[in-house]
């Protein structure tokens, strides 16, 4: 057997001698990202064939199954809720994504880990059975709830590399100081939360994994802050209410989805993207599906700065200034959706270009396919180059926005009643709510004595039959190669492309 030393060895000699036929390859695709995809079309495209396997696999059963229920003809929720047995097979849901953020694998493979304390007492060391606790921990880790609870951060909560916070089964708030931050991770699932009240929090020590606490300065307060991070998919989530964004990418942040949330009360929804003048932004690639941007919304929805974004079969309800925005030339893709203008006749239009002349955004690339537009609102597509652009992407014709109140009806936290109104307590919600709507799949708590034997409580098996950790060698040799992949694109260029995923 190779030792750690002969395989990082094989593995200079590789890079080293193929380096400069990886950045021609990766010029010649246009890459800046390491994990961007090299035809984002062709993401669009699947995307849009999963939608209509879907809808018409659900128009099969409505003609030849009595009563049948389950399909909904939307290909995330499609995918698990059909599966009575669901609770015991959880991590089938790493399987189910769609769209850029369709990669990411959170804690599939890893143990399970019950969070059953809602405390958030210490940022530094944080009590074993906390949430804190859990996500800071170095392997992949598929989180679940001991039953229903409100988490009240005193900090930013530093999400490590492959976790999975799964929400199902409970009713599970996450409010308080800064809340989710998302920093140079990858592989991270956030599904079936509610996030909101989300204020600016920091100047403080956090940890941020098991071997490694910061001081961290004051967050901005948004619900969920992903910044340089890739494989991200946030699913199902109920956000409102934060004091800067509710979900935030930027940095170089790609191969994100997010879908299936339920957006309200908020004005400033979702920046995508650091700073007009960020170039590595031109990477970003973020998948926007079967969302509803509901009650009390302002503005972005999203605002992008750079990249690609596919927004597709969301249901816009309410907006105040304008729903799609950008600043920098990204290419906004909009398919199927349906856009229900504000009775304010000065705010009909779906988009807007910030701070930017016409004359600048003429060629920019946006396209507006099979979108319903209600209420007088309007679409305002530009881009000399749209045939060219989109002729993959249009070869499988999305969805009618028709079918929006189907693709969308379960959006937002699953097995709870949605609720729009404005009270900020609980979110919305009372204590007297959340009791009510305990189930009977929450699995009981026990007690402990001591952190050794609550450790083994609270670490499930592997989940998955022939999938394990890491080994600490084989984590050895990706950080050499992630140091060896910096090296590279310090010293030879910017763009890299897919010969290094092969390694990787």
């Amino acid at each position: 057997m190779l030792s750690n030393t002969n395989i990082l060895s094989f593995f200079f000699f590789i890079i080293f001698l193929f380096s400069p036929i990886i950045i021609i390859t990766a010029k010649f695709n246009n890459l800046t990202l390491l994990h961007q995809h090299p035809f984002p079309e062709s993401v669009v495209q699947d995307v849009n064939r999963r939608v209509n396997e879907s809808i018409s696999r659900r128009q099969i059963f409505d003609t030849t199954v009595a009563n049948y229920q389950c399909l909904t003809g939307n290909p995330i929720d499609d995918c698990w809720r059909c599966d009575p047995n669901w609770v015991n097979n959880r991590q089938q849901l790493a399987d189910c994504a769609i769209g850029f953020g369709h990669g990411a694998v959170g804690g599939k493979g890893g143990r399970y880990y019950l969070v059953s304390d809602p405390s958030d007492f210490d940022t530094v060391n944080p009590t074993p059975g906390t949430l804190r606790h859990a996500v800071i921990q170095e392997e992949p880790l598929w989180i679940t709830f001991a039953g229903d609870m409100i988490i009240t951060l005193r900090h930013e909560l530093m999400i490590n590399n492959y976790k999975t916070i799964d929400g199902r089964g409970a009713n599970v708030h996450v409010t308080g100081g800064g809340c989710m931050t998302l920093q140079y991770v990858t592989n991270v699932i956030i599904h079936n939360i509610h996030v909101y009240n989300c204020v600016p929090s920091g100047n403080s020590n956090i940890r941020q994994s098991t071997t490694q606490v910061g001081w961290r300065g004051m967050s901005d307060g948004d619900g969920i802050s992903i910044y340089s991070s890739r494989n991200i998919w946030i699913d199902h989530c109920a956000l409102s209410h934060c004091t800067d964004g509710l979900i935030d990418a930027i940095m170089g942040s790609t191969a994100i989805t997010i879908s299936n949330n339920y957006f309200t009360h908020h004005d400033k929804v979702m920046l995508l993207g650091h700073d007009d003048r960020y170039e590595a932004d031109i990477g970003m690639q973020v998948t926007i599906a079967f969302n509803h941007f509901g009650e009390g919304l302002v503005q972005r929805m999203p605002r992008c700065r750079r990249g690609y974004i596919h927004v597709v079969n969301n249901d816009f309800t309410e907006w105040q200034m304008y729903a799609i925005g950008g600043s920098a030339n990204p290419t906004i893709n909009s398919q199927g959706n349906r856009f229900t203008a504000p009775q304010d006749p000065n705010a009909k239009e779906v988009t807007k270009r910030v701070d930017v002349d016409e004359r600048d955004w003429t060629n920019w690339n946006w396209r507006t396919e099979g979108d319903e537009m209600v209420n007088g609102a309007y679409f305002v597509p530009s881009g000399d180059g749209l045939g060219n652009q989109y002729i993959m992407a249009s070869s499988m014709e999305p969805k009618s926005a028709f079918l929006i109140d189907q693709l969308t009806m379960n959006a937002g936290v699953t097995g709870v009643p949605r609720d729009t109104t404005v009270a900020m307590s609980y979110g919305g919600r009372t204590r007297t709510t959340i009791a009510a709507n305990r189930t009977s799949s929450i699995r009981p708590v026990k007690s402990h004595e001591g952190d050794g034997d609550f450790l083994e409580k609270v670490f499930g098996t592997v989940a998955s039959a022939g999938t394990s950790s890491p080994s600490p060698s084989s984590s050895t040799t990706t950080i050499m190669l992630s140091l060896l992949i910096l090296y590279v694109i310090t010293n030879n260029a910017r763009l890299l492309t897919l010969p290094f995923l092969v390694i990787l």
